[in-house]
């Protein structure tokens, strides 16, 4: 798995190093990092380093000393150095020394020209936003901006961003990931992760890997069939909304190849797209399942609130989304010490309708309290989605575009976690690897080709569920035997 960290981790690193830390070796090491991708960026925008203008912004303590170090390195190989000191007394003596002794020059504003800036106002420490004078000299920048560690007036703990502040075209940070690195990504432009020699322990998040989430994804077997890989049941759409029952039972079609038995009024509609998908009008009809998903497009009446009840009671994991979640935040208690797992998505929307207060600037605090609170998974959407477990460990999916910003995209995500969940998949796992592919395959749909990393057009939840086979096709291309499952998965299923 991928990992993230919290500042105080990092810290803590740092700290362990002892000497090395204190004698400034891991300075040294960071300065030449960030030189080095200052130099390749030089070299790719404008075909040399020699003779080039790099400009410094510093501020304050050692992230300005990382700054000043890596622009007297630059120094060396013929690029103009200018810094602008914005920590005043407190800028980094030994790191300024060394930038006047390579000739870098410390001036009030750039020159005209400068190629491109490196941002070390601040570091892990820094709260809240720029302050009005420096905002005004970034805003005035045309250059591309190389940040140390974190963009400045990005929170290393929350990713907020604190606007004014600064975008970076590519962070580099040093040993670890910071947790913003993947909740304020868009901000923090290309990564590029150095070793340093600091050796950070258990992160704050996780994020699977494409090929741990090949090694999750269940296919058929030698002696699989359609009842042993799953069956879900889907209680979605309704006449005033049939596609989201179209949209959700045909994702869960698409992601494995066991069962999905339709309960709800848009039958015809889905049967016309998904002729193999078993449709009833109500749960109790529907037959056996190993996974419910509950709420897309199902409605908020007594209706809804019956079949709800229906589903909780039962003994396999349930998925309640949308309209689920609205009868859920009425009667929470329908959830509260249930023995099968219970896997909460909402938006942030849904979310401060269930706890009753608007989503705050700490996400992964807010969604850990409401898995404990309520003893469920909660997989919180957005651009970087977050699943909390009840027993506070915390997953993210960095989706890397927002081409699933689309009416539908939810249903789609429900119904490939809910054939998961059926397949047997713990929750959070179900969770994760469902958002990765949801992720991928929304890529794949705007560039109108799995091969390609980049979207091209805007797309709607149909183009996403027909991306969802490809998709898979491509992922599970590079499984290997030697794939490792993620910490506490045993591989196999029901």
């Amino acid at each position: 798995m991928i990992g993230y960290f919290s500042a105080e981790q990092i810290r803590s690193a740092e700290e362990a190093t002892g000497d090395l830390l204190e004698r400034g070796v891991l300075m040294g090491r960071a300065a030449h990092a960030v030189a080095e991708v200052v130099a390749a960026e030089l070299r790719s925008r404008s075909g040399g380093c020699y003779g080039r203008s790099v400009g410094v912004l510093t501020g304050a303590g050692d992230n300005g000393g990382d700054a000043l170090y890596a622009a007297a390195l630059l120094r060396r190989r013929g690029v103009r150095v200018e810094a602008v000191l914005l920590g005043g007394d407190r800028t980094h003596a030994a790191g300024l020394e060394s930038f006047r002794r390579s000739g870098g020059r410390v001036v009030e504003s750039f020159s005209a020209g400068i190629d491109l800036v490196i941002d070390g106002i601040v570091g892990l420490s820094g709260k809240g936003s720029l302050r009005p004078a420096v905002a005004a000299l970034v805003e005035s920048l045309t250059a591309p901006i190389v940040s140390v560690d974190l963009p400045s007036g990005v929170d290393a703990d929350t990713g907020q961003v604190n606007v004014p502040a600064v975008r970076a075209a590519v962070t580099v940070t040093f040993g670890a990931l910071r947790i913003a690195h993947v909740l304020a990504a868009p901000q923090c432009g290309r990564m590029v992760l150095a070793d340093i020699g600091i050796d950070a322990h258990e992160p704050t998040l996780r994020q699977l890997t494409d090929a741990e989430v090949a090694h999750l994804w269940p296919v058929p077997g030698p002696s699989d069939d359609k009842y042993s890989q799953g069956v879900v049941g889907i209680v979605a759409g309704s006449a005033r909304y049939p596609g989201a029952g179209v949209l959700c039972s045909g994702a869960a079609v698409a992601a494995t190849s066991g069962m999905v038995r339709y309960a709800g009024t848009a039958g015809p509609q889905v049967l016309s797209q998904y002729p193999e998908v078993i449709a009833t009008e109500e749960p109790e009809d529907a037959g056996k399942v190993q996974a419910w998903v509950i709420g897309p497009g199902a409605g908020t009446e007594d209706t809804g609130v019956r079949r709800l009840r229906y589903v909780l009671d039962t003994d396999v994991p349930v998925l309640i989304d949308a309209d689920g979640l609205t009868l859920l935040a009425r009667h929470r208690e329908l959830v509260v010490g249930r023995s099968a797992p219970t896997l909460l998505t909402p938006h942030a929307g849904e979310f401060a309708r269930i706890t009753g207060t608007e989503l705050g600037a700490d996400r992964v605090e807010a969604v850990r309290g409401l898995a404990a609170e309520l003893g469920v998974t909660v997989l919180l959407k957005g651009r970087a989605t977050l699943i909390a477990s009840p027993d506070g460990d915390v997953l993210v999916n960095d989706a890397g575009s927002s081409w699933a910003a689309t009416a539908g995209a939810g249903d789609v995500l429900s119904g490939v976690a809910g054939s998961l969940l059926a397949s047997g998949i713990p929750a959070p796992l179900a969770a994760a690897a469902a958002a990765r592919v949801h992720a991928l395959a929304a890529i794949a749909a705007s560039a109108g080709s799995v091969s390609k990393t980049a979207g091209g057009a805007p797309i709607g939840a149909s183009a996403l569920v027909r991306a969802v086979s490809p998709t898979l096709r491509v992922l599970l291309s590079g499984k290997t035997r030697d794939d490792a499952a993620p910490a506490g998965w045993e591989d196999g299923r029901r």
